[in-house]
């Protein structure tokens, strides 16, 4: 099985099901469907990154991210949205957002960004040979 884990928040649940599709064969995929569910998730284990819809139920996706950075979590962070007019550049500064996608998904360019976001430091450790 995938080393690498990715857990996908997002209230639809036909997104939720698209990621794990698209993504369980590269990697370990925990779908939840608010920031509760994911935060509880976190709690119990390690992940190496975050996708998050801008809009939750529950609490923002830059709130949980926040929230996930206040108990440690140092990993990358994927914000997407169908509403880029929500996201602010500080905010994802602050919070350390990595990149940003408007729904509808141009799944491509999400797959090459969770690509180099995973993989890019095994890849320079490799080309320098460490």
């Amino acid at each position: 099985m995938p080393g690498k884990k990715i857990v996908v928040v997002d209230d639809d649940e036909s997104i939720r099901k698209t990621f794990c599709l698209i993504l369980q064969k590269k990697f370990r995929v925990y779908p939840a469907k608010d920031a509760k569910e994911a935060l509880s998730r976190f709690r119990n284990g390690h992940f190496d990154l975050i996708i998050a819809d801008i809009r939750l139920p529950d609490l923002s996706g830059l709130d949980m991210v926040g929230q996930f950075r206040a108990l440690g979590y140092k990993g990358e962070a994927i914000l997407i949205s169908a509403h880029p007019d929500l996201v602010r550049l500080d905010d994802m500064r602050k919070f350390s957002i990595s990149h940003f996608f408007v729904k509808p998904l141009d799944l491509e360019a999400l797959n090459k960004s969770i690509d180099y976001l995973l993989f890019a430091k095994e890849r320079e450790e490799n080309r320098l040979g460490g």
